[in-house]
């Protein structure tokens, strides 16, 4: 009997253990695909806003999550903002996940002259993009050139200009390959801040 009885409170205590490690799982897939995501600045695009091995949160909830699987985005309480620090999917291969500064909106003019940015014609000093020198570099943004972004897509660029591999080279992004707006640095502790 006290055989059967270990037998029994073995299963039990294991089953309590799947069902915690279940709930765990599926507790923390519905928060990366619905709420926030971490991600890892890989590169020196974004200096010095992001250096290369910060970590951060993704928030997807401004924008609204998109549904897996699916084109269809749960409404979000805010609109993507010029000078947003945003993470999609990268347009040539989808298989990374890519981080720059939202420059321009779909219907709006890009032309970089003497370092500054050019939204139809108008030089842009607000969102963080006033701060960065851009080069005239890529097949987008040769001196003179002024391309206009496809409605339903974004323009952007990293703020390590002369070192980003951005909207310049290989053209938009598409609005719904958008994940969410890079919220909170939150690695290494010295570092932890609002993103802006």
């Amino acid at each position: 009997m006290p055989e059967k009885q270990s037998s029994e409170n073995w299963k039990a205590v294991a089953w309590e253990w799947a069902e915690s490690i279940i709930v765990a799982f599926v507790l923390a897939m519905a928060i990366r695909t619905f709420l926030f995501q971490p991600f890892v600045i890989p590169s020196g695009s974004m200096r010095m806003t992001l250096i290369e091995g910060d970590r951060l949160f993704v928030n997807k909830l401004d924008y609204g999550p998109m549904i897996p699987f699916t084109t269809y985005r749960i409404h979000g309480f805010t609109s993507p903002k010029r000078g947003d620090v945003i993470v999609f999917k990268y347009p040539v291969t989808k298989d990374k996940d890519f981080i720059k500064r939202l420059i321009a909106f779909g219907g709006e003019t890009v032309e970089i002259k003497d370092g500054r940015v050019l939204i139809n014609d108008k030089p842009v000093t607000d969102g963080g993009i006033g701060k960065v020198h851009y080069y005239n570099m890529g097949p987008n943004a040769e001196a003179g050139k002024k391309i206009t972004v496809p409605v339903g897509n974004y323009f952007v660029m990293g703020d390590n200009s002369v070192s980003s591999h951005d909207s310049r080279y290989w053209g938009f992004v598409p609005e719904d390959y958008v994940i969410g707006k890079a919220e909170i640095l939150f690695w290494p502790l010295d570092r932890i801040r609002w993103i802006k």
